[in-house]
């Protein structure tokens, strides 16, 4: 009886809905509706209103999404009989109807997300034996051995943990090839990373051939190990102490359960990041995935797995002969199929591990690449919307994940949309002014404040489509060439210990300022359209406000792909722990204030050190939060800074040993608390029109260095064609 009369509300509510998104009304009540809508979900966002009100707001927001559609479906398309003009502007009606699609499985999935799961203590009495793989292609043996020591160092009994370096650089396979440099390098790789984990009492393994990628290098040490779970990390993702007693513990409530897995966290910005500087005050593009996308798919059984910093059942992998292998992300690929054979997942919101990003602009278009060919391999090989085994839900919550990747075609629509109409006085759009107005703009407004409130302060405005259109340039050649050749892309490691020493113009950065000189090129027609065209002002004025916003992104892309030079090897993180200093026989009280993977900065509480120490061999003894006893690090000098009564003294690692790794990996990763106060810091809501006030002036400025790095990287080729000019003078 109530589930008659569930779907009996659920009908009649359905049944208002297209009532009123189909009523005809004229264009001053279609307005008046929009701004009484626009107000009514402002109010509910200034007074903080959350749970049922949360829901409220969407459900005014999309009312008006809807609305638009119907009226875009109806009244806006081109005539068929204009092909110049109904091709281009059916192409723009199924970019914005992809748009509201995903719209739509966004509300689905993270309309009501998860909150994050308490603390789940594993029991000390039945704790697992847990086999520990990081997988390795080509990465430095200091990167590997501070990762090493990290997972060797966690808290968990050492005869039931169990660390392994699957070494696919050092191949039997590599050592052998043609290639003379490529095998010796194979070979001294082999014989070093061999002596590094010896060092850490961890097993190195490694195989014949290179088959299949990082899936078929999992599976190799599957067949070699027997632990229960099966715990992951990349090269780069050093773990917190209490990685696995914060994880393991899930296994024991649900014999089901195939995957625990946890956010990755980075301690160093992504190039956008980097060059914007925005790391310290803006949370990072993957907070959105992790913090609000994985616990709203982990409410539907859906929180998949991510290549890291997560825990697998060996049963459940046995089940499907291990990790899968088809696509290039085999990481989804895998929890695709299990979930499909009736095993569950659960995803902890605490970051336990820190790792790297691409640094260049040039390898994180690389990284996504990969991912988004990877997920179209899905889409074409696995289709989860028919997938057998799945939910309703999970269909969804997979297709979301694929579809999400076709975005560059959308991007490219509205890039060049604007132009149609500027350039070749197309009409792909049919409306006036005010209707672009009453319709357009307050669909455009709702769905802008509907991303705040589904993602509030783990995505500020404006940000997700820059990062969209900072990757759809070579992305949309990537997804385009995997479409008509799905069985094409191979699996590339993305660099992540790369340094740039000098500000340069990205190497693949040219199309961008292409992109931006035809913009301003438009800007300049849309000025003379106004005074040459006054009849039509109006929708001049609107399509050239579209291509502004255009040529605002455009110019901000400018300064992402301008890099910033940086001194610094590494990042550096705030600590605050106690220690002592020694030099020259002599050792001083001292606190450590901040720390990165090759050195430390120490404040000693002495302003008379001796300047002439810069450079010499010292050491700092300091209690590891893995025991009792003070540890010593060695460590070299680099300089000194006297400020009142304290000595700020910059320091480089030399480990020498083992224990120096895990002395490192100590002071670096084992405390997970710093980086969830970190993400907290910089977790914040601006509201979308203090947002939006920042972007623009972001991207003014960005738009100013992005052409004084243009001119720069010109004036070398100047000189050279000068003086090339007077050889051939003289």
């Amino acid at each position: 009886m109530r589930k008659a009369r569930s779907v009996f509300i659920w009908a009649l509510v359905s049944l208002c809905m297209i009532v009123l998104i189909t009523l005809p009304v004229n264009l001053q009540t279609q307005l008046i509706t929009s701004i009484t809508v626009v107000t009514v979900m402002a109010l509910i966002k200034i007074l903080k209103g959350e749970g049922t009100w949360r829901l409220v707001a969407l459900a005014f927001g999309t009312s008006i999404v809807l609305r638009y559609v119907y009226w875009r479906t109806t009244n806006t398309l081109p005539p068929v009989n204009q092909p110049e003009n109904f091709i281009p502007g059916l192409l723009l009606y199924l970019a914005e109807m992809y748009s509201v699609a995903m719209l739509a499985l966004s509300l689905f999935i993270v309309a009501t997300p998860l909150p994050p799961r308490p603390s789940r203590a594993a029991n000390p009495g039945r704790l697992p034996h847990v086999d520990v793989f990081v997988p390795s292609y080509n990465e430095d043996s200091g990167l590997l051995g501070n990762t090493l020591a990290a997972a060797k160092a966690m808290d968990y009994p050492a005869d039931k943990l169990h660390v392994w370096l699957l070494d696919d650089g050092g191949t039997l396979q590599k050592r052998n090839s043609g290639k003379l440099l490529e095998a010796q390098a194979a070979a001294a790789r082999h014989v070093e990373l061999k002596q590094l984990c010896q060092d850490l009492d961890v097993t190195y393994l490694t195989r014949d051939r290179n088959e299949h990628a990082k899936a078929g290098n999992l599976n190799n040490g599957m067949k070699h190990s027997t632990g229960e779970l099966i715990a992951v990390f990349d090269a780069d993702h050093a773990p917190a102490r209490d990685f696995l007693l914060e994880t393991v513990g899930y296994f024991e409530d649900d014999p089901k359960l195939f995957l625990v897995q946890t956010p990755h966290f980075f301690i160093n910005p992504d190039p956008l990041e980097r060059n914007l500087r925005t790391f310290d005050k803006m949370p990072s593009e993957n907070e959105m995935f992790y913090g609000i996308i994985q616990r709203g798919l982990d409410k539907w059984n859906a929180a998949f797995f991510c290549g890291s910093a997560a825990v697998l059942s060996r049963r459940a992998l046995e089940s499907q002969n291990g990790f899968s292998g088809i696509s290039i992300t085999e990481d989804c690929e895998t929890a695709l199929a299990l979930h499909g054979s009736g095993w569950n997942s659960i995803y902890v919101d605490k970051p336990l591990i820190a790792g790297l990003q691409p640094a260049t602009f040039a390898s994180f278009i690389g990284q996504r690449s990969r991912w988004a060919q990877g997920m179209m391999q899905i889409l074409r090989f696995r289709f989860p919307l028919l997938k057998r085994g799945l939910s309703i839900p999970q269909r969804l919550c997979y297709m979301s994940s694929t579809l999400f990747w076709l975005f560059p075609f959308p991007r490219t629509i509205f890039l060049f949309a604007p132009l149609f109409y500027l350039f070749f006085d197309l009409e792909i759009f049919t409306a006036s002014g005010g209707e672009f107005l009453a319709y357009t703009f307050a669909y455009m407004l709702v769905n802008l404040m509907m991303q705040n409130y589904l993602y509030g302060s783990f995505r500020w405005p404006w940000i997700s489509e820059l990062y969209e259109y900072v990757q759809t340039v070579h992305l949309l050649p990537a997804v385009v060439s995997v479409m008509l050749n799905p069985r094409k892309p191979t699996f590339k490691v993305t660099a992540k210990d790369e340094s740039i020493a000098v500000s340069r113009l990205s190497e693949i950065s040219r199309p961008f300022f292409v992109i931006f000189a035809v913009q301003i090129i438009a800007l300049v027609i849309t000025l003379y359209r106004i005074y040459a065209e006054p009849y039509k002002a109006d929708v001049t004025l609107v399509v050239g406000g579209w291509n502004v916003i255009n040529l605002i992104m455009a110019g901000c892309a400018l300064g992402v792909v301008s890099e910033r030079g940086e001194r610094a090897l590494s990042r550096r993180v705030r600590v605050n722990r106690r220690c002592e200093f020694g030099a020259n026989g002599k050792w001083y009280a001292a606190s450590i204030e901040d720390v990165s993977v090759h050195g430390a900065r120490l404040h000693i509480f002495n302003k008379q050190l001796d300047e002439m120490m810069v450079g010499a061999p010292g050491e700092i003894r300091f209690r590891p939060y893995s025991g009792a006893e003070l540890e010593t690090l060695p460590l070299i000098v680099r300089n000194i800074e006297p400020s009142g009564d304290i000595s700020n003294v910059g320091c480089q690692y030399v480990p020498k040993s083992a224990l120096d790794h895990r002395l490192i990996a100590d002071l670096m990763f084992a405390n997970s608390g710093q980086w969830t106060e970190f993400q907290a810091s910089r977790r914040r809501n601006p509201g979308l029109i203090r947002g939006t006030i920042w972007f623009v002036g972001t991207a003014l400025y960005q738009t100013s260095r992005g052409l004084v790095y243009l001119f720069r990287s010109m004036r070398p080729e100047r000189e050279a064609q000068q003086q090339a000019a007077k050889v051939n003078a003289g």
